[in-house]
């Protein structure tokens, strides 16, 4: 099963993302995290240190890999058919969660160039993860709809919205099914993400309703989400908050689909 989290900057695409990872590795799944985010900090979600996730080479400045896989010998012409077991094999990490963690990266300056290479990996890292092993691949996609441009969830099963109760994000919400809809994903879900109230609860079905957009759940507002972050510490070691309890019944209602 392959699942991306996408949605507006911000909205908590990444804990989810990393709920579902350490759920499906919890139930004994061979679990694959991709961190497709321009600012990635999937890594720490995911219980390592900053000093050990500092330590990881995203894809993207990996030029001999790039380079590797994708030339074809014509300048802005790329080979796009090349195997990436090896990808899995030595570029991933492990991280305490029982999850292995690959970090897409991004461009780092104005005029770095295109991120067209490296998503041609992390296509064909997906292709290969499904077709190839049995294994449950998530995957946290950089804000708004880039990647669903890009065709980088084209391989994808299940493609999860979050959204708040803030109209911006329930706007670029729609935006990302419309896009996907028409690219010819069925499995398209909104979960509403840091709901307090029962009127920010009601926004976002309301908003759905109106727009056709299925709501799979709605995860609570948990102030001890924010502690741990503060702490610099991954909430999804403690079972009992609700927000990670609510993630867990996510993964189990995405296994049973």
């Amino acid at each position: 099963m392959k699942i991306a989290v996408s949605g507006k900057g911000g909205v908590g695409k990444t804990l989810l993302a990393g709920g579902l990872a350490r759920g499906f590795a919890e139930r004994n799944f061979k679990t694959m995290a991709i961190d497709a985010d321009s600012s990635p900090n999937l890594a720490l979600t995911l219980g390592l240190t900053a000093e050990e996730a500092r330590r990881i080479v995203p894809i993207s400045d990996n030029k001999e890999l790039i380079e590797s896989k994708t030339n074809s010998g014509y300048t802005g012409v790329y080979n796009l058919n090349f195997k990436v077991d090896d990808v899995v094999r030595d570029y991933s990490v492990p991280t305490p969660l029982n999850v292995n963690l690959v970090v897409m990266g991004t461009v780092h300056s104005m005029g770095a160039g295109c991120m067209c290479a490296p998503t041609a990996v992390i296509r064909a890292l997906l292709r290969y993860l499904v077709v190839e092993t049995d294994e449950v691949v998530v995957m946290d996609l950089e804000a708004g709809v880039e990647h669903i441009g890009r065709g980088t969830v084209r391989q994808v099963d299940v493609l999860l919205m979050v959204v708040d109760s803030n109209f911006k994000s329930l706007e670029i919400a729609k935006h990302i099914y419309d896009l996907a809809s028409e690219a010819g994903m069925k499995q398209l879900y909104i979960v509403g993400n840091r709901v307090m109230t029962d009127e920010q609860k009601f926004a976002i079905q309301n908003f759905a309703d109106k727009n056709g957009l299925p709501v799979l759940d709605f995860i609570p507002f948990d102030p001890k989400i924010t502690e741990s972050d503060m702490m610099g510490k991954t909430p999804l070691l403690n079972r009992d908050f609700p927000s990670v309890k609510t993630i867990d019944n996510i993964c189990e209602f995405l296994i049973k689909k």
